[in-house]
């Protein structure tokens, strides 16, 4: 097994915060027209806030919901997969 050097580890442990403060903001717009989804009444528990709304998305068995914000350009504020046993749906 090859061990880094300190300095490379530290790098790499300190890229994830750097790349995500400079990442690009998604937006609902963008979500909207690439992603199947159904809109939901109300967030997760896990989600839930003022001024957020919630759409979810089914891949790979399990449920995607994606949290956006109703402030400015609707960014994406939060992301939460539920797998099997985890979700229940239900129809009016």
């Amino acid at each position: 097994m090859k061990l880094l050097p300190t300095s490379v580890v530290a790098i790499l442990l300190a890229a994830p915060a750097a790349i995500a403060a400079d990442a690009p903001t998604y937006t609902y717009e963008e979500f909207e027209s690439s992603v199947v989804h159904l809109d939901l009444e109300t967030c997760p528990d896990a989600l839930a806030a003022e001024g957020v709304f919630c759409r979810a998305s089914v891949a790979n068995e399990a449920v995607h919901v994606y949290a956006f914000s109703e402030i400015g350009d609707l960014p994406m504020v939060g992301f939460m997969s539920y797998e099997e046993g985890e979700f229940e749906i239900s129809f009016k």
